[in-house]
C-alpha cells in the first residue's frame, strides 16, 4: 500500500506535501497521499520543527516521534537532515530553509525584493536542498504576504511547479482582522478580504488556499461575539473561494494561549475549531503552535515537557484521524446555522438535506455528498459552555441514521435517545443517511 502511494505521488501533479501511509488501520492511510488524491487530508502541525535560525535543536523527546504520537501526519517545518527521520516516521514535511547563506531570504518575506532570476535562482537552491526524499511534499515560500507581495510570490510558485512538479508551494494567508486601509498601511494591501483572496488567487495561481484565523481564543471563547465574527466570516469566504477556483483550503487554528489574558486550549475549544472547520469542508486541520515558542499552555512547553494541551491534542487529532477516510471523499455542498447565526448574513437553515436543527445551544450544519450520490451530515455544537440537546429533520423521510463513529471510523446506526440527540461543548458528529 504505501508503495503505491509513493508511485501515485509521482504520477499524479498534486497535493504533495501531505501525509504519511502507515499500514496499522484505516485513519492512517492518510500519509503519504499527495494532495489532489481523494484521500488528501493533512493533520498538521504549523511549527517550525527548530528555532529560526535553524541552530536550535529538537527535543530528543519530543521532537520527531511526539508528533507522530499526538497523530499528526505531518511534521510541519523542517530543515533537509530532518527528512530521512520525517520519512522512517511516516511523517511528510514541508521544507523551510533557515541558513542564510544558502536562503537569504529573512523569514523568507523578501521575495518582492528579488529580480525574476533570483526568484528562479532561490526556488533552485530550495529545491536542491530538500533532494529526492518522497517524506519531502513541499516548500514554504511565505507566511501572511501582503498583495504588494503577489506578483513575486506568482514567480516563485511557477519556478517550483517547473521545476519541481508535484511539490507544494507553500504560501500561508492573513485572515481578515488584519489592518485594511490605503495600500501603504494596510497589511492586506487591498479594501477588502474578497480582493485580497480574489487576487491571491489570479495573481499567484497558488495550488491551495491556506490562512489563520484565532478568534475563537480572542474571543475568550467565543464570548465576544464581535471579535468571534471574524472566525465564521473567514470559515465561509475562504470556502467559497475555494470552491469557485476549485482550489483546496486549509484553516490554522490555535492550540496555545496566544495571550496572556486570553482563554487557553481546552477540549472544548480544539474540538470547536476542528469540527467547524470539517464541517465547513476543509481538507484537513492545522494547529499553531505545537513547541510553546513564547507561548503559553502550546503541546510542549519552553522546557521541552508534555502539557495538558498535548493529551488534548491527541485526542481530537485521533478523531479527525477517525473520521479522515470518509471526509477525504465527500464534496462538501452547503454549510448552515440555526438562528441567530454567530455573525449576521450567514447561510441559516434549512439546507438542501438538513430543513431544521432544534437545539438547547447554536448549531453549525455542513452538508455533504459521496462519490456515489451518498448524503452526509456534520452537526456541531457551537456553544462552549454546554452540552447540545438538539433534534433535526430532514428531507430524507426513509431509513435509518448512521453515525460515522470517531472512535473506530466504523458506521453504528445514530438513533436519539428519550431526550433527543446529545453533543458536548465544541463537539461535532457525521452522519450518513
Amino acid at each position: 500500500m504505501m508503495n503505491l502511494g509513493w508511485r501515485r505521488f509521482w504520477v499524479v501533479f498534486g497535493w504533495m506535501f501531505f501525509c504519511g501511509l502507515r499500514p496499522v488501520d484505516a485513519a492512517e492511510a492518510f500519509r503519504y497521499s499527495d494532495f489532489r488524491q481523494a484521500d488528501f487530508f493533512p493533520i498538521l502541525p504549523w511549527d517550525r520543527l527548530h528555532g529560526p535560525d535553524g541552530k536550535a535543536k529538537d527535543s530528543e523527546v519530543n521532537g520527531l516521534q511526539s508528533i507522530a504520537d499526538c497523530q499528526f501526519n505531518f511534521a510541519g517545518f523542517v530543515l533537509p537532515g530532518d527528512l530521512p527521520k520525517c520519512r522512517k516516521l511516516n511523517l511528510a514535511a514541508i521544507l523551510l530553509l533557515a541558513d542564510p547563506q544558502l536562503l537569504p531570504l529573512k523569514y523568507h518575506k523578501d521575495w518582492r525584493l528579488l529580480s525574476d532570476a533570483e526568484i528562479e535562482n532561490q526556488v533552485k537552491v530550495l529545491i536542491k536542498a530538500g533532494g529526492a526524499n518522497p517524506a519531502l511534499k513541499g516548500y514554504f515560500l511565505m507566511d501572511e504576504p501582503s498583495a504588494r507581495d503577489f506578483p513575486a510570490l506568482g514567480k516563485a510558485v511557477a519556478a517550483v511547479k517547473r521545476f519541481a512538479p508535484g511539490k507544494l508551494a507553500y504560501i500561508n494567508l492573513l485572515p481578515d482582522y488584519a489592518t485594511l486601509g490605503a495600500p501603504d498601511t494596510s497589511q492586506l494591501g487591498t479594501a477588502t478580504y474578497t480582493e485580497y483572496l480574489e487576487r491571491f488567487v489570479s495573481e499567484v495561481k497558488p495550488q491551495m488556499l491556506s490562512y489563520d484565523n484565532y478568534m475563537v481564543q480572542f474571543s475568550d471563547d467565543l464570548k465576544n461575539p464581535g471579535i468571534a465574527a471574524s472566525y465564521f466570516r473567514n470559515l465561509v469566504e475562504v470556502r467559497r473561494v475555494g470552491q469557485e477556483h476549485k482550489l483546496p483550503f486549509l484553516q490554522i487554528v490555535a492550540s496555545n494561549q496566544l495571550r496572556p489574558k486570553h482563554t487557553i486550549p481546552s477540549p472544548a475549544n480544539l474540538a470547536l475549531q476542528a469540527y467547524t472547520t470539517l464541517a465547513a469542508g476543509y481538507r484537513g486541520v492545522t494547529w499553531y503552535t505545537y513547541y510553546g515558542r513564547g507561548y503559553l499552555h502550546g503541546a510542549i512547553d519552553t522546557s521541552g515537557k508534555k502539557t495538558m494541551t498535548w493529551n488534548y491534542l491527541h485526542e481530537i487529532n485521533r478523531q479527525i484521524a477517525m473520521l479522515a477516510p470518509v471526509l477525504s471523499k465527500l464534496s462538501s455542498t452547503g454549510i448552515f446555522f440555526t438562528e441567530p447565526a454567530p455573525v449576521a448574513g450567514l447561510p441559516l437553515l434549512p439546507g438542501a438535506l438538513v430543513e431544521s436543527v432544534t437545539s438547547n445551544t447554536p448549531m453549525m450544519v455542513g452538508e455533504f455528498t459521496g462519490q456515489n450520490g451518498e448524503r452526509y451530515a456534520m452537526l456541531v455544537n457551537l456553544s462552549l459552555e454546554r452540552s447540545a440537546n438538539f433534534q433535526f429533520r430532514t428531507r430524507i423521510t426513509d431509513g435509518v441514521m448512521d453515525e460515522v463513529s470517531a472512535v473506530d471510523g466504523q458506521l453504528r446506526e445514530y438513533k436519539a435517545g428519550k431526550d433527543g440527540f446529545w453533543l458536548t461543548g465544541g463537539e461535532g458528529v457525521l452522519v450518513k443517511f
